[in-house]
């Protein structure tokens, strides 16, 4: 297995700002969107991390059904109320907002994409 530094620098500075934002902010705009935004980026660049095969798509899948398990209050049904963590990474309220978010990520992810196959031909 091969690890793709480039990716792990950036899976790092967005886990760092997802921290800030978490830790520090609480607004009306920059904690509810931009960081439902930068979460897929986020797991993104986790995933390619450790593989060339990860797609933006596959991501906004996965964060749109955690979206959906929210509406399911799919917490509630794993019996996990009392799980913090469980919590924070299942959510507990769902948004339509946070899947338009999930779409600009992921549309972000792949004007990323686009600039580093245009990069990598110069």
């Amino acid at each position: 297995m091969r690890v793709n530094y480039k990716y792990l620098y950036i899976f790092i500075v967005l886990f760092l700002i997802e921290v800030y934002i978490g830790a520090f902010i609480h607004d009306n705009i920059i904690r509810p969107f931009i960081g439902d935004v930068l979460v897929v980026c986020l797991i993104y660049f986790f995933i390619g991390v450790f593989t060339k095969k990860v797609s933006p798509i596959y991501v906004f899948i996965f964060a749109c059904l955690i979206e959906i398990g929210q509406y399911f209050n799919l917490v509630s049904i794993l019996h996990m109320e009392d799980f913090k963590i469980a919590k924070i990474i299942l959510g507990s309220t769902f948004d339509f907002c946070d899947i338009i978010s999930y779409l600009i990520g992921t549309i972000l992810i792949f004007i990323y994409k686009a600039i580093e196959k245009i990069n990598c031909k110069n």
